[in-house]
């Protein structure tokens, strides 16, 4: 049977999430009016791009193209886990979720309530719960308070860690760190053999 925050997600409305850094504002990433309406509710740049959340590497493998030959090392080491990784996009990425640039970034959340709703609902767009140029939203209240109580969500201010995930860049010959989080770039070296800097 089906809760009020999967048949929100399915009706393409916007739900309050928590995962193991902020709270995200999720929607299903296949859904053009409800990617459309997380825009509007964050006041976010149409140019800038979303991420996938996604719950598996068969998903990243389903929406990437030409992925690294140490792909899976490194899902195995840090996935479910505070990590965004840009590969190429394929043809089967929506222009509304990465903007039509040839790179998509895919996140696979550990927190796993929120890891369960992707698995029951398909790929979601999560970027942070907060207004475009805000700070990200930690505490539960605040976010509902910054959008009117007009949303449905998951309360978990336990869960919430504030440190940004690390964003590596590996749609290329070499990987690149583009945002610092929590994982070092010593610590993806030390448990991936075979990826370069």
């Amino acid at each position: 049977m089906m809760d009020k925050i999967e048949e929100a997600l399915l009706a393409g409305q916007a739900v309050i999430l928590p995962t193991e850094t902020v709270y995200g504002l999720f929607a299903r990433a296949m859904d053009a009016r409800a990617v459309s309406n997380v825009y509007a509710l964050k006041k976010r740049p149409p140019e800038k791009a979303m991420n996938l959340n996604v719950s598996s590497l068969e998903e990243i493998l389903a929406f990437s193209k030409e992925p690294p030959a140490y792909l899976e090392a490194l899902y195995k080491a840090f996935l479910p886990g505070p990590l965004t990784i840009i590969l190429k996009a394929n043809e089967r990425v929506p222009v509304w979720v990465n903007s039509g640039l040839p790179t998509v970034g895919f996140r696979v959340p550990r927190h796993p309530l929120t890891l369960a709703y992707i698995k029951k609902t398909g790929p979601l767009i999560g970027p942070s719960a907060n207004l475009s140029g805000q700070a990200s939203g930690l505490v539960y209240e605040e976010i509902q308070s910054a959008f009117s109580h007009q949303l449905l969500g998951v309360q978990d201010d336990k869960a919430i860690k504030g440190k940004d995930s690390t964003i590596l860049d590996i749609s290329g010959p070499k990987a690149k760190i583009l945002r610092q989080g929590t994982i070092a770039q010593a610590a993806i070296q030390a448990r991936v053999k075979d990826i370069k800097f």
